[in-house]
């Protein structure tokens, strides 16, 4: 296997990340998709050599298993995407129910 997996690229070009973001060593939502396209794009090169193998040569398992890993992480590229936090996803984040307006101190 060559090397270029360690550099990988996305469509239109290398990931992009926000060099100016002050994250104190935090993983930031721009970090967070930058290393998910890069481990997506991996991925898919994976799936790509996976099913250009020959019918005797090819493993259905890995396939799958790379077809359906594939499909998660861009589950996830999605909701990394979104950002927006809000009610119904509040207390999946975090844990415990959003305040309500009469919790807040006036």
């Amino acid at each position: 296997m060559s090397n270029d997996m360690d550099s990988p690229q996305v469509p239109g070009g290398p990931v992009q990340r926000d060099e100016t973001d002050d994250d104190y060593d935090l993983l930031t939502y721009n970090e967070a998709g930058a290393r998910l396209a890069e481990e997506i794009e991996r991925e898919t090169r994976r799936l790509k050599e996976y099913e250009s193998r020959p019918p005797g040569e090819a493993d259905p398992h890995a396939t799958e298993t790379s077809r359906s890993r594939v499909a998660a992480l861009r589950e996830a590229q999605q909701r990394i995407g979104a950002r927006t936090l809000n009610a119904s996803n509040f207390e999946r984040f975090f844990g415990y129910p959003p305040p309500t307006p009469g919790d807040r101190p006036a």
